[in-house]
């Protein structure tokens, strides 16, 4: 692991903060306090294994790409008691490849796979200094950030390595109803871990999230997350918008807009809009969700850009539409038509989602894809998944199949 001078500046500081409150109290209360914080903390395990198959027709008749990937995925988490209020937190992950029959982005790989994002890596994927009362929690270090349904700011927790975030946050717990949440980040630790290409985003990062629950039925969230890039300044934008959660009896609608600006040293001045209107309703054993998501263009120049989002998790998961946004990737923006079924049967979740994917800008119908899920829960502590996608294109890229089978475990 390679440990920056920010990243160890960022230790000794945490060192001297938490050791501060501890240089003036009784020792004998000092030592009982610290044991019990040590008696109190918790260490947990988990692990993942996971087979990923790619076949991705070529491009204007060239070969097609194959991948073969057999992954796992080990972390270890450890969280301190408190001691007034402080504690502790450290997460390790390590990413093994048993079968690496694909391209993992790194630039040690110089063959003609299909890409799988899962490097060989050991990474400390939290390292946390906290402070919380309960109404109010400060956290100083490398940490994982979730905000709302992570369309904005996520984890990439699909991956076998998870994104964090190295910075400052503060959640405030006003009521019942209220949430506040605000984090300065200078460094996004992306899935490729250092030293591979696409590694960490470095800049000056403002993410803030307000939420507030009307009722036990409807909650409505209010975002601005103000990203300025130090090298990738393509992706520099100033972002501003709400969501909405109700439930209407059987009825759920999720209902989500928001508008984005240039920022910092980006050189390309646009504005664009993002929407995102879901309807879903149980039918028996079914249950059965309509969408449409929007992020819009600047008439060609640049389209609305979700950096740090879970990007997986929307728009197909065979992951053709991660570089949807900016100046820089897909300038013509992206509307996404889905419907969802879902049911249950004999202990089995499953999914099926097709997308019909084409320009915001123009009139490029990009291509159709088919999502398939299975996932059964078996002994408490073990998860089985299968998972599939079908792209069909129609003028973007190629066809592809990605086939996922997976078992996890946590102790």
């Amino acid at each position: 692991m390679t440990f920056t001078k920010t990243k160890l500046s960022l230790a000794l500081i945490a060192s001297a903060i938490i050791s501060a409150p501890f240089a003036m109290a009784d020792d004998a209360a000092f030592n009982s306090g610290i044991k019990k914080a040590l008696a109190d903390s918790k260490v947990n395990i988990s692990l993942r294994a996971r087979y990923e198959g790619v076949d991705e027709d070529g491009v204007n008749g060239a070969a097609d790409k194959d991948a073969t990937a057999l992954t796992v995925k080990s972390r270890i988490t450890l969280q301190t008691g408190d001691y007034k209020n402080w504690s502790l937190g450290l997460e390790v992950d390590n990413v093994t490849a048993l079968v690496d029959d694909y391209n993992d982005l790194t630039f040690d790989y110089s063959g003609s796979d299909a890409v799988v994002a899962d490097p060989e890596i050991t990474d400390v994927n939290q390292a946390f200094l906290q402070y919380n009362t309960g109404k109010v929690k400060l956290t100083a270090g490398r940490q994982r950030i979730l905000h709302n349904n992570q369309r904005f700011i996520g984890g990439v927790g699909w991956r076998q390595n998870e994104q964090t975030y190295d910075g400052y946050r503060i959640e405030y717990v006003a009521n019942d109803a209220l949430s506040l949440d605000y984090s300065y980040i200078y460094n996004a630790n992306r899935i490729f871990g250092d030293d591979k290409k696409g590694d960490d985003l470095s800049g000056a990062f403002h993410f803030a999230n307000a939420a507030y629950k009307i009722n036990s039925a409807h909650k409505i969230s209010a975002f601005a997350y103000v990203l300025d890039f130090d090298i990738a300044h393509a992706m520099s934008s100033s972002t501003y918008g709400a969501l909405y959660h109700g439930k209407f009896g059987a009825v759920t609608v999720n209902l989500s807009a928001a508008t984005q600006s240039d920022a910092g040293d980006n050189a390309v001045s646009y504005d664009a809009n993002y929407y995102n209107a879901e309807i879903a309703t149980d039918l028996g054993d079914f249950t059965l969700l309509a969408g449409l998501e929007v992020l819009g263009s600047d008439e060609g120049k640049a389209a609305f850009s979700t950096p740090f989002a879970t990007l997986h998790k929307f728009q197909g998961f065979s992951d053709k539409f991660l570089n949807t946004g900016s100046s820089t990737g897909m300038k013509n923006g992206v509307e996404d038509t889905y419907i969802t079924v879902k049911t249950k049967l004999a202990g089995v979740k499953l999914a099926a989602t097709f997308h019909d994917l084409a320009s915001n800008e123009g009139t490029i119908d990009y291509g159709t894809e088919l999502d398939l899920v299975a996932a059964y829960t078996f002994k408490k502590n073990y998860n089985l998944l299968v998972k599939f996608a079908r792209y069909s294109a129609d003028q973007l890229s190629t066809d592809t199949s990605k086939l996922w089978i997976q078992v996890a475990t946590k102790f």
